[in-house]
């Protein structure tokens, strides 16, 4: 390989046929003399374009597109050579970093010879110890392009944003589950927002065995094992709900607060009163519509009760979890929209209350296509707002333009599997943490299982990784009519 151009923080290398490179491999252009190096990741390939070349493959054309009859004569012996020209390929670069003795930088401001560099793959191993891609607490992923494996560091995703996307059935609720599992291997609280009923098998084998997840794998389906009494909760989270999920008014919502207020120095903090209270009280009769309207979705939704006996707390799975690690999914499949974002709104709700009087410390939660139970808005206050009380976040959508450019801004960390459309590219690339021509170029090539790996898990060297399997119950297949046709 031969170094041809470089433009900012483009490299072009001229390769040849016998040296074999691909879209995400790393490449050493070291020059000795200065005592420097770059390293320097392949986006693109394209056949070398020099002069000569197009005029050769025009003239070795046959004349009229018929076969032209006798012997080829090359007195001077140059077919071979052409040959070589014409299967010469032009490597498009990146400048990751500068390495200089055992210092890695981020600076691609100096210029290596173009005469004196030699230029050859750099392994992943060798990058990954360089970057410091290490930790006390492992993750694998799963294993490189060259077969290595690709390692993590669980702190990494701890007090991150975290964004898994790609489209349909290419791996993102798969590479979720790992993570998910490994943080609570690492004694970690996890929430997850099932959308689909996937991860509640997650305690078991693929062939139906409990395995080590069993006891921490914690599954709350809404209206079933998972109810809330009225007496149990918290004004402050019920208003959450009231305003964020069921858009009560704000005079509504000072009405709300004052009848709460009544009944509970009652003692009376039932349904059946809560209903009694709104019709009797002295307000204005929008003001008590509105009140009833919210009141019967409460009561709909069956997801409260007056009972306090028989209800699975979510305090008690968070703190069950917090001992040794564990996992509270959020069963939402056949739960209706408006009955999902108020389930959604009272655990976000209690997540914050008990974080902030610290009986809990922190909470990974994974949220499955968000844009479907989280008002648009609503994202930035999880992102800025409760990352600061301790709810660390990872977005999984196929819908990229679902999640707003800030959001991707902020983003710590995006696993990104492969996309074909140019929209959903183009959104994916606003993302800060990496450069839009990698997004665009490597992403678009990504077989179904392969992700390009961005951001501080990996140290800003973006690595396309084959995520390994999971020995779990995944639930995750589509349900096919045509299943046994083959």
């Amino acid at each position: 390989m031969k170094l041809y151009k470089k433009e900012g923080n483009i490299l072009q290398i001229l390769s040849f046929p016998n040296e074999t490179a691909e879209k995400g491999d790393y490449l050493l252009v070291e020059d000795a003399d200065a005592g420097k190096a770059l390293i320097a990741q392949v986006i693109d390939m394209q056949f070398a374009s020099i002069p000569g070349v197009l005029e050769e493959l025009l003239r070795s054309l046959p004349d009229g597109g018929e076969l032209i009859q006798g012997e080829d004569f090359d007195p001077l012996e140059i077919a071979p050579h052409i040959t070589y020209i014409q299967d010469a390929s032009l490597l498009v670069c990146k400048i990751r970093a500068t390495i200089e003795g055992e210092t890695l930088t981020p600076s691609s401001s100096w210029l290596p010879s173009r005469s004196q560099s030699t230029i050859k793959k750099l392994p992943i191993p060798t990058l990954l110890k360089l970057a410091k891609v290490d930790g006390k607490l492992p993750i694998l992923m799963g294993s490189t392009k060259d077969a290595s494996p690709l390692t993590i560091d669980a702190s990494s995703l701890d007090g991150r944003l975290n964004i898994i996307t790609g489209k349909k059935e290419t791996g993102k609720s798969h590479l979720s589950k790992l993570l998910m599992l490994n943080l609570i291997g690492y004694g970690a609280t996890v929430v997850v927002f099932d959308l689909n009923g996937e991860y509640h098998s997650l305690g078991m084998t693929s062939d139906g065995k409990r395995n080590t997840y069993y006891d921490k794998i914690h599954v709350l389906t809404p209206a079933q094992n998972f109810k809330v009494a009225l007496k149990q909760l918290n004004l402050q989270v019920l208003l959450g709900i009231l305003i964020h999920a069921l858009h009560l008014p704000g005079t509504s919502a000072r009405e709300f607060r004052r009848i709460w207020q009544s009944l509970k120095e009652r003692d009376m903090l039932t349904l059946h009163e809560l209903g009694e209270a709104i019709r009797n009280w002295h307000c204005n009769q929008h003001v008590r519509d509105a009140l009833f309207s919210r009141y019967h979705a409460l009561v709909n939704s069956g997801f409260f009760t007056d009972e306090t006996g028989g209800t699975t707390l979510l305090e008690e799975c968070l703190f069950k979890a917090k001992e040794h690690g564990g996992a509270i999914i959020i069963n939402l499949r056949n739960t209706s929209t408006i009955d999902r974002q108020i389930v959604v709104e009272y655990v976000l709700g209690k997540l914050v209350e008990l974080l902030t009087s610290w009986k809990l410390k922190a909470a990974f939660l994974f949220a499955e296509e968000a844009h479907l139970y989280l008002r648009e808005t609503y994202w930035d206050d999880i992102v800025t707002r409760m990352r600061h009380f301790g709810i660390f976040t990872t977005f999984i959508t196929n819908q990229p333009d679902t999640i707003r450019e800030n959001i991707y801004r902020q983003a710590d960390n995006i696993f990104l599997f492969n996309f074909t459309n140019e929209h959903d590219l183009e959104v994916v690339s606003r993302a800060a943490r990496v450069d839009a021509e990698t997004v665009k170029s490597i992403a678009r090539d990504l077989p179904p299982h392969y992700c390009l790996t961005l951001g501080k898990v990996v140290k800003d060297f973006p690595m396309v990784v084959k995520v390994k399997t999971l020995d779990v119950k995944t639930m995750g297949e589509t349900r096919l009519f045509f299943k046994n046709a083959d």
